[in-house]
């Protein structure tokens, strides 16, 4: 059975600014929301428990039926006679001194949640948002939806052999959202009530009050082994693996430069449909490197296989000699659909700098994108101009109907704007746009109370409107310099800095910088994870998402619309309403994306692609689906599906 309802979109495409301390698509995204759930042959799906209402068919909320039937072999994506064997090693930007994902404190090593440690449930890549069982073999939804049952597979194993229990599911939720783990859980979950062991195999979670997503959401949840942790300081416990039921083992370690797994020979759910042609390679290295320059060259010399590339100028400009030329190094943009979300150059509105709409506007149109899309980005990118960029849940025109409906009740707190005309992110045609945008910021600028005296730009009591633009990665400052020579010649005593990549992190965790690059990428369907990005509660709890620091009313109000929607018209009616809020505060100055994987390998490697995956994180792909073809690199024509690679350049 195929989907029938297949959505669009992609995740942020590249800046070059890959997120500190984590492989560079191998970071764990939050989940997105609404799925569907059968059981047969470890697909989940209705069925009776003691006390617990039976839910209506297969578990839906969005009005279509799974991709998959209950005969599940394996995901259309995948190769299930995929030889198991071989090799692979990536890089990843930054460094690590932690080997627990789950806690505030320090840098978690690439791969140590999604390599180690199983779900209840886990997503298919050709769909929205459907999830099948892995860890649980069955889930059941209350009629009323306040709360659901898992049961878990006989077969499940932690590493160490011992069955994985009910009462491992519940330890695993009360630790993730107790004081020593990272509060992101406790926050993403704050609906749950609470957990109850029914018995071995049985587990429940009541729920605060009904919510469309909940039930999905904590199916992710990953599991712990009570036995292992029970009596361990688990906040402190950083630098010794935890133990987990996933398919691979930690073989070896250099903290801050590179950590190896082993596949597990035991792996329990190595022949379920939903594992079946996945996780090939008998050892995985990641490979740490803290400049990204310098880790191409280590690609091009052999050093790791599979590089992502985020930067459109190495892009263009990097792939090339004898390697290349004799085939073996490949490179291709790989398309998908992610929903493309928003990133940009955000503003720390804690800063009283930052605090009028007026100055956050100023901003925005001192920026040129197209001059640097052409001059600097060889004509790669698209603009971002919304928060579900290239989807159908962005904005566009001005509210009618439902969405002015929600938005109505809070006519006074919003720009008169909003409700007059489409928001329209700066885009410059020419030189001439480009002054005039500058003019238009001057006099927004002015209105807000700062005036250019001999050249500077100070408000009535003689302060110089200066800020920091703090920076990850070197090569970004080239990006960063002609959108901070535009500032200058609005009188802006602006700076730009590059940090260590564990400075950046403490940083960011603690809101500590005037104005970084960030991205906010979005699911198909985005719910909860809605209140740790753009959430009042959130803008002031450290590790949050939060990083713009949006303290709003009206933002809550339309994320709680978006969470508690009914269905999916009204879901992308409340995403409308909450993308246009977001967009007429003028938080961040909107970047650009790109709807393809920019990747090379040596090309020893094979994957499935009839048909891709539409909606997957590049390496989280490849670390999962592709397989090793030939030890050596081999030779051959070269690929390079590349079009217009040098367009405006």
């Amino acid at each position: 059975m195929r989907n029938k309802h297949p959505k669009s979109g992609y995740l942020p495409g590249d800046t070059g600014q890959a997120r500190p301390g984590s492989a560079r698509s191998t970071g764990v995204a939050l989940p997105g929301r609404r799925a569907f759930l059968c059981h047969a042959g470890g697909v989940l799906g209705a069925c009776f428990l003691p006390g617990v209402a039976r839910a209506a068919g297969f578990a839906t909320a969005l009005g279509y039926e799974p991709a998959y039937d209950a005969e599940l072999a394996h995901f259309d994506y995948v190769n299930p006679e995929a030889p198991r064997d071989g090799e692979l090693a990536v890089s990843v930007f930054g460094t690590f001194d932690s080997l627990n994902p789950f806690v505030l404190k320090g840098l978690a090593a690439a791969g140590t949640e999604n390599l180690l440690f199983d779900t209840l449930v886990v997503r298919a890549w050709d769909e929205p948002f459907s999830t099948y069982g892995l860890l649980a073999d069955r889930m059941e939804l209350a009629d009323d939806g306040l709360s659901v049952t898992f049961r878990m597979n006989p077969d499940a194993r932690f590493a160490d052999g011992t069955p994985v229990s009910a009462r491992d599911v519940a330890f695993s939720f009360e630790t993730l959202v107790g004081e020593d783990a990272h509060p992101r859980y406790r926050h993403y979950w704050g609906d749950i009530e609470g957990v109850t062991v029914v018995d071995p195999r049985h587990v429940r979670f009541d729920f605060r009050r009904s919510n469309p997503e909940l039930h999905l959401i904590i199916g992710e949840l990953p599991v712990l082994s009570r036995r292992a942790l029970e009596s361990v300081d688990f906040a402190g416990h950083s630098r010794s693996p935890l133990m987990g039921s996933g398919p691979y083992e930690i073989e070896q370690i250099n903290f801050g430069r590179d950590i190896r797994y082993r596949r597990r020979d035991d792996y329990w759910a190595k022949d379920l449909g939903v594992r079946r042609g996945m996780f090939n390679f008998r050892r995985v290295t990641f490979k740490y490197y803290k400049d990204e320059t310098v880790a191409l060259e280590a690609f091009k010399a052999g050093e790791f296989d599979v590089f992502h590339e985020t930067n459109s100028k190495r892009w263009a400009r990097a792939y090339r000699g004898q390697a290349f030329e004799e085939g073996r190094i490949r490179r291709r943009e790989i398309p998908h659909h992610n929903n493309a979300g928003m990133q940009g150059f955000a503003m720390n509105v804690r800063r009283p700098l930052f605090s009028d709409r007026r100055v956050r506007r100023a901003l925005n149109l001192a920026f040129d994108f197209r001059w640097s899309n052409t001059h600097l980005f060889y004509g790669q990118y698209s603009r971002c101009d919304s928060y579900f960029a290239n989807s159908e849940l962005a904005a566009t025109g001005v509210p009618e109907g439902p969405e002015l409906e929600l938005l109505e009740p809070h006519r006074d707190q919003l720009p008169t704007e909003l409700f007059e005309r489409p928001h329209e992110v700066p885009d410059a045609a020419d030189p001439e746009d480009q002054r005039a945008q500058l003019i238009e910021a001057q006099r927004l600028l002015a209105e807000a109370g700062w005036e250019v005296v001999d050249g500077v730009l100070r408000n009535a009591a003689g302060e110089r409107f200066s800020f920091e633009i703090m920076l990850a990665q070197k090569g970004f400052e080239r990006i960063v310099a002609p959108y901070a020579y535009s500032l200058r010649r609005l009188g802006v005593d602006v700076s730009y800095r590059t940090i260590d990549v564990a400075l950046y992190q403490r940083r960011m965790n603690r809101f500590d910088f005037d104005m970084t690059v960030t991205s906010f990428g979005q699911s198909q369907s985005p719910g909860n994870e809605l209140r740790d990005m753009f959430g009042s509660e959130a803008a002031d709890r450290e590790g949050s998402r939060n990083y713009c620091g949006i303290d709003n009313p009206v933002v809550d109000a339309m994320i709680e619309a978006v969470i508690y929607a009914e269905d999916r018209k009204a879901l992308v009616t409340a995403c409308h309403a909450l993308d246009r809020v977001l967009l007429w505060n003028e938080y961040l100055v909107p970047n650009w994306y790109i709807g393809a994987h920019r990747m090379a390998w040596w090309n020893r490697f094979g994957y499935h692609d009839q048909p891709l995956p539409r909606y997957y994180s590049a390496m989280d792909w490849v670390l999962q689906t592709w397989w090793q073809t030939h030890p050596e690199a081999q030779t051959g024509p070269v690929v390079n599906d590349v079009t217009d690679l040098l367009k405006g350049g």
